[in-house]
């Protein structure tokens, strides 16, 4: 069990609130796809607006530029009420899910710890088990709260922005999403790469917690033998040691986005330049040139938040 990944160890654990897990995955999914059509209204109103009664809306019965303009604006507001609705489903769901989880672990893990032998014990810090019991599983809860919804907005944006580029222009569609495995790959690396920092943050806080609590319990043995300025020192360098660990935590966290933002500039300038080239020579309408580049930025940008997300997890 302990060589299985973690997130497939938590959906096992959460298999018997899988259709509560269903029903958040799929309104997530729902909002991200009504909040990725205003870019294709702001499309069509360029198109009515460009070529008025030749516009594509004019296939569909409505010759007059103004009847088309009211068109987009009831679609508009149908739009944003279901990306609304939809939004306060999953956020009741995720968040709820994420406090029975974690609910549940910390009485899992507590029942399990009651249950080990003494002499397990006297190898263990205290700390380092609040630590387990506290911090490990409230960042479990952080993680279902936000991280799952981002991933899965995220896989749906990806997925829907590429099939339109590919239906407007295969050409510009393949260069728009070069980037993607590059980022996906850098944001695996960051998270093999940031794990072992954050065992040793967990580390750290584990020995400073265990130091703060026995020192706080013993207060009158310290007062007795007058130790006060010793037990600040061991604490400053047990603070210390806890920052130089997130020191080196943070440097890494730090430098993931300016890395991938230039992995985002190559798909972005090819979308500009050559989307723009081929609009230039009457090969691609402004309409749908305005789509992508509008696209091109909601398929990219959210990739930077993968690093915040693998933090979490």
């Amino acid at each position: 069990m302990t060589d299985t990944a973690p997130i497939y160890r938590l959906i096992s654990h959460m298999k018997q609130h899988r259709s509560t897990m269903w029903l958040a995955t799929l309104f997530s999914i729902l909002n991200k796809i009504f909040d990725l059509a205003p870019p294709l209204l702001i499309g069509a109103a360029v198109d009515v607006v460009a070529r008025q009664e030749e516009s594509a809306l004019s296939n569909y019965g409505y010759t007059d530029p103004k009847d088309q303009l009211i068109l987009l604006s009831v679609l508009t507001v149908i739009i944003w009420f279901f990306e609304s609705l939809f939004e306060y489903f999953y956020g009741v769901l995720w968040r709820n899910l994420a406090q029975t989880v974690q609910h549940e672990l910390r009485l899992d893990a507590y029942s399990h710890i009651q249950e080990l032998e003494m002499a397990w014990f006297s190898d263990q810090s205290k700390g380092e088990l609040m630590s387990i019991l506290n911090d490990d599983i409230n960042q479990l809860e952080r993680f279902l709260d936000k991280g799952a919804n981002e991933l899965l907005q995220v896989g749906t944006t990806v997925v829907v922005i590429s099939a339109i580029f590919f239906y407007i222009s295969p050409a510009i569609a393949i260069y728009s999403i070069i980037p993607i495995p590059v980022i996906i790959w850098g944001s695996f690396r960051f998270q093999s790469r940031i794990g072992p920092h954050y065992t040793e943050v967990r580390k750290e806080v584990g020995l400073l917690n265990a130091l703060l609590s026995n020192n706080l319990s013993g207060i009158s043995t310290i007062k007795s033998f007058t130790s006060e300025e010793l037990e600040v020192e061991r604490v400053r360098a047990a603070s210390q040691a806890y920052r130089e660990a997130n020191r080196r935590a943070i440097r890494l966290s730090a430098a993931f986005v300016p890395l991938i933002r230039m992995a985002i500039l190559v798909g972005f300038t090819a979308t500009l330049l050559h989307g723009g080239f081929i609009t230039l020579n009457g090969k691609m309408e402004i309409a749908s040139y305005s789509v992508m580049i509008f696209m091109m930025q909601r398929l990219l940008w959210p990739l930077t938040r993968l690093g915040e997300t693998f933090d979490l997890y």
